[in-house]
């Protein structure tokens, strides 16, 4: 066998473990976040049927809500990250020392997200909304500010799990607790057992509750570990702050990021609503129809990070390289299959969410234009988190800007308004904006990688 036979032949074995372990990873963290969306679902189902006005209520308190856990999980990030670097340097021992540190930063961002919360009134009347209806999501917002130091640590416990390679017990806890919302909202929502029927405070109480049975059921079980003595999980909690720099930083970078991104589509369902209730009904159906997949993307971007983590923090250039590509190439392929659907199909899907037929006309573009989309934008999320697996932080956070408020939002509008083309336009500008940061974090990515190849050689 040759030289370069040989040298294929070990890229080839490495891409396959990568792909492997990629997915042993990706999968549980994938039935996660799907259990998030599951929840919301839900919720959204038995509140809507409870009464249209408490949807409504719900619907707004949740809004600003998404986005700010959107940056939750963004700030959170550096946990991963960090302890995915610290088993590829074979210090598991030093890995509790990062959870620890995370705990009480999870608190203080946990709380301070629970004060934002309570000026969901505030909020809500300055964005235009009818007194009533910002008094009602006001509510919602109040309740849901209870659970928001429970959700800090419930992230910081499974993205410590996820970063040393235990995403199990996240994606069981998230399970369990889609069980129980069920119930808990029969419950609450609408009033059986001697409790009064709440609504959409209803659904608001079970989330809440969920979140801090989550949190405490996922410490316990880390604090109990068979290895916590390895891991060194249980110690001392002083100095966390000034220990905490490193992972603070890469979570500073990746929580203006998701603020940019869920902002920026926040705006765009804005611009479907001057649009009319019609145009509102496809976004929303065409943006939720992407949401799914896209959690897909997600747990597969977060399984990239760490085994781009793990060689990074190895110092294996080639595996940095390698596991980076193959998320990039794994994700592609599995939203392409999707976006096939899509691509053939898209008046029948959209019918499965409307009777209308002009809704149904309206959405079947969004989803054939949404089969490029997919792969866009599930490529971007990956080359973000592979470039922050190999601690590159803040360039990742530029490109979000100039992708979503740069390119998306003024082209979304332009394409909608002065172009005519509805919502068709605001779908389009997301597709050329998502295909702009895919392009540029992969160059970027392929230049980190061109650059520590010459620094090996050198």
């Amino acid at each position: 066998m040759t030289a370069a036979a040989q040298q294929a032949e070990i890229l080839n074995l490495r891409i396959r473990r990568h792909v492997r372990e990629l997915f042993r990873l990706a999968l549980p963290v994938i039935i996660a976040r799907a259990g998030i969306m599951g929840m919301a679902l839900v919720d959204t189902l038995m509140v809507g049927r409870f009464g249209a006005q408490e949807l409504a209520y719900y619907g707004l308190g949740n809004m600003p809500v998404g986005v700010m856990m959107g940056v939750m999980v963004g700030l959170m990030l550096g946990v991963v990250v960090m302890t995915a670097q610290a088993v590829g340097r074979g210090e598991d021992a030093a890995t509790g020392a990062i959870w620890r540190r995370a705990l009480p930063y999870s608190l203080l961002v946990g709380g301070g997200m629970a004060g934002l919360c309570l000026l969901g009134e505030r909020f809500l009347l300055a964005t235009g909304q009818a007194p009533d209806l910002a008094a009602g999501g006001a509510g919602v917002m109040a309740i849901i500010a209870i659970g928001m130091p429970a959700a800090g640590l419930h992230l910081a416990t499974s993205l410590y799990l996820e970063g040393m390679k235990r995403p199990i017990p996240g994606m069981v806890a998230m399970l369990i607790g889609n069980v129980l919302n069920v119930g808990l909202n029969w419950v609450l929502v609408w009033g059986h057992l001697g409790f009064p029927a709440m609504g959409a405070e209803g659904a608001a109480w079970a989330t809440t509750i969920l979140r801090w049975l989550g949190a405490i059921g996922l410490i316990a079980y880390v604090w109990w570990l068979p290895q916590r003595h390895a891991w060194g999980v249980r110690g001392e909690f002083g100095g966390w702050w000034r220990g905490s720099a490193d992972q603070r930083k890469v979570g500073y970078a990746a929580g203006l990021s998701n603020g940019l991104e869920g902002s920026a589509f926040a705006a765009l369902a804005l611009f479907a609503g001057w649009l009319g209730a019609m145009s509102v009904g496809a976004y929303t159906i065409g943006l939720n129809l992407i949401a799914l997949p896209f959690m897909c993307a997600l747990g597969l971007a977060t399984a990239t990070s760490v085994r781009v983590g793990n060689a990074y923090g190895a110092g294996d250039r080639l595996e940095t390289k390698v596991a980076g590509w193959t998320g990039l190439g794994v994700t592609s392929v599995i939203l392409a299959l999707i976006g096939v659907v899509f691509l053939l199909y898209p008046t029948w899907v959209a019918s499965q969410f409307t009777a209308d037929p002009a809704l149904i006309a309206l959405t079947a573009p969004l989803l054939a234009l949404s089969a490029w989309l997919l792969v866009a934008d599930g490529g971007q999320v990956v080359m973000a988190q592979a470039l922050r697996g190999r601690s590159d932080t803040w360039v990742p956070t530029a490109m979000h800007f100039v992708s979503y408020y740069a390119i998306m939002m003024p082209l979304g509008w332009f394409l909608a308004f002065p172009m005519g083309q509805g919502v068709l336009g605001l779908f389009m500008g997301i597709l050329i904006a998502s295909f702009v940061a895919v392009s540029f974090l992969a160059a970027r990515f392929w230049w980190l990688s061109r650059r520590d190849n010459r620094a090996v050689a050198g």
